[in-house]
């Protein structure tokens, strides 16, 4: 049976998150995965990897425009393993926070949180205030995990793509998916 996992790239800096996450999933022969392009991802992607929307939406299964609320993942009855925003911008953020339901990714979004399935917001803001890290609060009380990308620099990575698919690994493997993207701390010093 295959996964179905939910990707949502928002307009947050930072869409090659999403990118690497849809990527590494395609090439996993027991994923589905389901995505979601706002229209301001649309410029990020065009801004920070020189890309169109269709060049990353090939990447997934399956793709709809951020108002169609006819598509499966707008309910709950259609059985989804997980939902990934990378990034979240603080717009979504505040959205889901408040379940103000206002494009698909917030609808997605409230149906992971309702049918108690897991919800990953990478969220990409510096510095934070007070009204972002209440909003972080609230989606964390309601089920979410607010996981900021903060590639591990312990590896002595030599490029900002290896980084990012240390983060794309550990979202995976968050949600019971094995790859070969994250690299293990101490693993070589364990014996047999």
């Amino acid at each position: 049976m295959k996964r179905r996992i939910v990707v949502c790239i928002t307009g947050s800096s930072g869409a090659i998150y999403g990118a690497r996450l849809l990527r590494a999933c395609s090439k996993i022969e027991n994923i589905e995965t389901h995505a979601i392009i706002s229209s301001a991802a649309e410029t990020t992607i065009r801004l920070e990897m020189h890309k169109e929307r269709g060049e990353i939406e090939k990447l997934a299964t399956y793709s709809y425009g951020e108002q169609d609320f006819e598509a499966p993942i707008a309910s709950g009855s259609f059985i989804t393993d997980c939902m990934i925003v990378a990034p979240c911008s603080m717009k979504t953020l505040s959205s889901i926070a408040t379940g103000f339901e206002q494009s698909l990714v917030t609808r997605a979004a409230m149906v992971a949180l309702k049918e108690r399935r897991p919800l990953i917001l990478l969220t990409r803001e510096t510095p934070l205030n007070l009204i972002h890290l209440r909003n972080m609060v609230q989606v964390t009380e309601a089920g979410g995990i607010i996981m900021p990308p903060l590639p591990p620099l312990y590896f002595e990575s030599k490029d900002m793509v290896e980084l990012v698919d240390l983060t794309v690994g550990r979202i995976l493997n968050m949600v019971g998916v094995k790859t070969d993207l994250l690299r293990e701390w101490g693993k070589e010093k364990l014996t047999d």
